[in-house]
């Protein structure tokens, strides 16, 4: 059995489709749900699944002793980010290479970076008249979204699409596709 650890900060809907995806999964366990942020629904969530959850502070995230004895007392052999929004240290990435990825809601390399997630990045797809737009689905390095990209699945933007629209059709995007990558990520290494 390979052990999964799921960081996010927000609502935590892909966490949670995460979570249920791999729900008496044969291979792979959700061990660990870590956030930054007490007022996560993420927490309640990895309790009503019966995982161990974590709220850290950004000190103890680049902390390597102490987080790493967090990651290593679940076992864990891969990070799957969902909308975590802190910057994973270097030493993180260097531990978890090759078996760290995110989700990210826009078609890489355009709109990512620092600042743009969640709603920020649709408003800026919407301003920049795109055609179309997606999710990406990466490694993570050492810079904010720019590690290799495992998948990309787009979709058209419609004439009368807003930013809420335009989250709701990616959301649904990360839901059916970030969880499987995840499946396939795993079981090759």
């Amino acid at each position: 059995m390979k052990n999964l650890a799921v960081f996010a900060s927000g609502a935590g809907t892909n966490a949670e489709a995460i979570i249920r995806y791999f729900d008496k999964h044969a291979s792979v366990s959700v061990s660990l749900v870590v956030t930054n942020n007490p007022a996560s629904p993420v927490i309640a969530m990895a309790h009503r699944h019966r995982i161990i959850s974590a709220i850290i502070s950004n000190k103890f995230l680049q902390d390597a002793p102490r987080m790493g004895a967090l990651l290593q007392s679940q076992s864990v052999d891969f990070i799957a980010l969902a909308g975590f929004l802190q910057r994973i240290p270097e030493w993180m990435v260097r531990q978890y290479s090759e078996r760290m990825v995110n989700i990210h809601p826009a078609l890489l390399p355009r709109f990512g970076g620092k600042g743009m997630y969640g709603i920020h990045v649709h408003k800026a797809v919407l301003e920049a008249g795109e055609k179309e737009t997606g999710i990406t689905i990466h490694l993570v390095n050492e810079q904010y979204d720019e590690g290799k990209i495992i998948e990309q699945h787009k979709i058209p933007i419609a004439p009368d699409d807003t930013p809420d629209t335009l989250s709701a059709k990616v959301r649904e995007l990360e839901h059916r596709h970030y969880p499987p990558a995840i499946e396939a990520l795993m079981l090759r290494v």
